[in-house]
């Protein structure tokens, strides 16, 4: 009878153990599932970030070509300056395509390395996790790639309408977003006076 007790415990404490382990595997796939969508939240906030700057400026710069053309018109009503501020306005869409151009890039790097990151730790995580969660790792790596790859292949009216969907998805980040955008837009446009008294 003694044997059949001590079978019994141990038969509840293996039950235990297992019971406990399968809880701590639950909780890291919990953890990793999260980890791997925060990261692609941070990636599509940086990006939209990059894109609401970019749009900034190119509504700035229109603003102030435009602000520019009309107060050379009510000085002086001449041919010269109506052409002046038409190059300025192309100069100012051609600056605003170039920097919507180059956030983009920007950020398409930054979802690339993110993912190279994300795949050299897989092992890491294999090592001290498992094979299960080293999966887990590599194929948030890949996924992070594939959005990069994807990011990189669209245009920018593309990407506007993609900025579009998440500002009505996440207003309250798309409105921090703008106010920092907003804040160095104005940083921007408070040291080019200077810049280009001293051209």
């Amino acid at each position: 009878m003694a044997k059949t007790e001590a079978t019994e415990h141990l038969e509840k404490s293996a039950k235990d153990t297992a019971h406990s382990a399968a809880e701590t595997i639950h909780a890291a796939k919990d953890v990793a599932g999260e980890a791997a969508a925060d990261a692609k939240d941070h990636a599509k906030a940086r990006f939209a970030q990059a894109l609401d700057e970019a749009k900034a400026s190119v509504s700035a710069l229109g603003k102030k070509a435009h602000e520019q053309t009309e107060a050379y018109r009510e000085k002086l009503a001449s041919a010269d300056l109506i052409n002046q501020g038409k190059e300025l306005a192309a100069d100012a869409a051609e600056r605003a395509a170039a920097l919507a151009s180059d956030g983009k890039s920007k950020a398409s790097d930054l979802l690339t390395s993110l993912g190279k990151v994300v795949a050299d730790n897989a092992g890491v995580v294999n090592d001290k996790l498992g094979e299960k969660y080293g999966d887990y790792a590599r194929t948030a790596a890949r996924s992070i790639q594939e959005t990069a790859a994807k990011l990189e292949a669209k245009d920018l009216g593309e990407l506007g309408e993609d900025a579009k969907g998440f500002v009505r998805a996440r207003p309250f980040v798309a409105l921090g977003i703008a106010a920092v955008a907003g804040f160095l837009v104005a940083r921007a446009f408070t040291s080019t006076p200077e810049v280009q008294e001293e051209a």
